[in-house]
C-alpha cells in the first residue's frame, strides 16, 4: 500500500498521511467504505483460489493467511495442528453449536529448501489435512484449508490485500525483522503472533490492542526448553489429542508423519509448539470473538494500517540519508 501525495506539482511517495486514518477508525461511513474495499480484495483472492485450486471458499469467512518460507521455527506446523484441533472441535459439536462457529479459510503459501525433509513433511501434512477437511460434508464452509502452490510476488499481490488475519507465529527469539508482517498490516490485516521479530516494533506503532499476541517471550525460552528436557513441562491434552489423530492415520499414512510427531515428544520440541499451543488456541478464540463484533474488527483493521507509516522504505531511506550518509536529495 502506498499513498501518492502531490507536492509542488510533482508526485512523491509518502506514507505519513496514513496516520490520519486514526481519526476515522470509529466513523461508521468510513468503516462501511473500508469493508467494501476489503471485500473487493477478498473477491479477487476468492476467484484466484477457485482458478488455481478449484476450491470454493466463502467471502464471509475469515481469510487466515500464513505466508512464509516453510521452516520449523516459522511454525507452520503449529498452525496446521491448530487447524486439526478446530476440525475436531467442530466435528464434536451439535448442529445448534455449529451455527455459532465463525467460518475460517486457512491459507498457506511458501517454499522450502529442496533437501529440507521436515519442511516437506509439513507441506504433506497440510495438504492431507486439507483433503480431509475440505471434503467433509459435515464441515462445509465452516473450515477450509488451502495450500497455494508456486508462491510468487504476483500471487502475493492478490493474497495480501485479501487477507483478514496474518499469521506471524515463529518462536520468540528466532525471527529476524522481516517485512511480510508489515505488508499485511499496511493492507489492514490483523496479526496473530508472538512477540518476535518485527512484531515487537509493529506493536509499538499500532498498539497491542490491535493485535492478537500469544506465546512464550524470548527471555523465557531457555528455561522452558530445560523444563521440556527434564520432563517437568507437561504436554497440553488437546495438543496430545491432535498428535494422536495424526498417529491414527486420519490424515494419511501415520508412518509418514512419525518424524514430525517424534520431533515434538520427550523434550525434543525445540521450537516449543507444545508449550505455546494452548495460548495459541486462546488467541484464536479471541480472533473469533473480535470478528463477530464487526465494528471492533474494522476499527482494529483501520488502526493497523494507520500505524504502519513508520515502516515505509522511503522514510527509512530519508532517515539514512540525513543521519548516516549525510547526503541531500537532488
Amino acid at each position: 500500500m502506498c499513498l501518492i501525495v502531490r507536492c509542488n506539482n510533482k508526485q512523491t511517495l509518502d506514507m505519513r498521511p496514513v496516520e490520519k486514518l486514526r481519526a476515522f477508525a470509529d466513523d461508521a461511513e468510513f468503516q462501511r467504505k473500508w469493508l467494501e474495499v476489503k471485500r473487493i480484495n477478498k473477491m479477487r483472492l476468492q476467484k484466484h483460489i477457485q482458478k488455481v485450486m478449484g476450491i470454493e471458499i466463502s467471502l464471509d469467512a475469515i481469510y487466515d493467511v500464513h505466508i512464509k518460507r516453510i521452516h520449523e521455527y516459522k511454525r507452520q506446523l503449529l498452525n496446521i495442528l491448530c487447524v486439526i484441533d478446530r476440525y475436531r472441535t467442530i466435528k464434536r459439536m451439535e448442529p445448534e453449536e455449529r451455527r455459532q462457529v465463525v467460518p475460517r479459510v486457512v491459507m498457506f503459501a511458501g517454499k522450502a529448501a529442496p533437501g529440507y525433509f521436515m519442511a516437506k513433511l509439513i507441506i504433506k501434512l497440510t495438504n492431507n489435512v486439507a483433503n480431509v477437511v475440505n471434503n467433509d460434508p459435515e464441515i462445509g464452509d465452516l473450515l477450509k484449508v488451502v495450500f497455494i502452490p508456486n508462491y510468487s510476488v504476483s500471487q502475493a499481490e492478490i493474497i495480501i490485500p485479501g487477507t483478514d488475519l496474518s499469521q506471524q507465529i515463529s518462536t520468540a527469539g528466532t525471527e529476524a525483522s522481516g517485512t511480510g508482517n508489515m505488508k499485511f498490516a499496511m493492507n489492514g490485516a490483523l496479526i496473530i503472533g508472538t512477540l518476535d521479530g518485527a512484531n515487537i516494533e509493529i506493536r509499538e506503532h499500532i498498539g497491542e490492542d490491535n493485535m492478537f499476541i500469544f506465546g512464550a517471550r524470548a527471555e523465557e525460552i531457555d528455561g522452558l526448553k530445560a523444563k521440556l528436557r527434564d520432563g517437568s513441562l507437561k504436554m497440553d491434552k488437546r495438543f496430545a489429542e491432535v498428535l494422536r489423530m495424526i498417529g491414527l492415520g486420519i490424515f494419511g499414512d501415520a508412518k509418514t508423519f512419525e518424524p514430525l510427531i517424534f520431533s515434538l515428544q520427550d523434550g525434543r520440541d525445540r521450537y516449543l509448539l507444545s508449550h505455546d499451543f494452548q495460548d495459541y488456541l486462546r488467541a484464536q478464540a479471541e480472533v473469533d470473538e473480535a470478528w463477530k463484533d464487526r465494528k471492533r474488527w474494522l476499527r482494529m483493521s483501520i488502526m493497523s494500517t494507520a500505524g504502519t507509516a513508520a515502516f515505509s522504505s522511503d522514510r527509512t531511506i530519508h532517515k539514512y540519508a540525513k543521519k548516516i550518509w549525510d547526503i541531500q536529495a537532488c
